[in-house]
């Protein structure tokens, strides 16, 4: 049974969030919090498995709510929710510690699977929040006038990524699973499982999220 604090400043978005929460399999709400302070205190007094955590809360916001939790409870998983899409939330939320970020647009389906992943280490990125960080990421720098292949070779040399890993690690980043990457690829599970493993470590990474905020704050795919 996952154990999980909902953090939520908006009543009625909250009544909906726990009433979702409440006829999920595996998963036990156990408060609710309507502010970063409160949430920090309930934390330390329950001990949740995840959080789901808003970024604009009064008093402490999100982003600062979860320094301060991951400072005194770092197993605890944290999945930002939010409807916030800027590059500078997302980053910030990582840099924070938090396991996931996903949009309050998606369905209950996709929340309750990303409450799910980060409750097991997985790290989940909103497919969306992917494809906008993409889209400015893979915009060249001008302090490299190369071709799109000489610039991919010199972040290739950078990590020492070989091209199938970059090919795995932007599948990564738009939230594939591996049994996916290898679909996606034409490789076998345990390919593309050895393939994660190698990226992790040429990143110096211990998670799929900290690949991908790497990945992104890096423009590696």
């Amino acid at each position: 049974m996952i154990n999980v604090l909902l953090v939520e400043d908006h009543e009625l978005y909250r009544m909906g969030l726990a009433m979702l929460l409440s006829k999920a399999d595996n998963i036990n709400l156990i408060a609710e919090a309507s502010d970063g302070a409160e949430g920090i205190k309930k934390t330390r007094d329950l001990s949740p498995d995840v959080i789901l955590m808003d970024i604009g809360l009064p008093n402490i916001d999100g982003i600062e709510a979860t320094q301060r939790i991951k400072d005194f409870a770092p197993d605890t998983k944290i999945l930002i929710f939010t409807s916030r899409d800027s590059e500078n939330d997302i980053f910030e939320s990582f840099r924070a510690g938090a396991d996931g970020y996903i949009m309050k647009g998606a369905t209950p389906e996709q929340t309750i699977s990303a409450i799910k992943a980060v409750s097991e280490g997985i790290g989940w990125i909103d497919p969306a929040i992917a494809k906008i960080v993409f889209s400015n990421l893979r915009k060249p720098t001008e302090s490299i006038i190369s071709s799109p292949d000489n610039i991919k070779q010199s972040k290739e040399n950078h990590y020492g990524l070989t091209e199938r890993e970059l090919d795995v690690l932007e599948l990564m980043v738009e939230g594939l699973t591996n049994p996916q990457i290898a679909e996606k690829l034409v490789i076998t599970r345990a390919t593309a499982k050895a393939h994660v493993h190698s990226i992790l470590q040429k990143l110096c990474v211990t998670s799929r999220t900290q690949a991908t905020v790497t990945a992104m704050k890096e423009g590696l795919v």
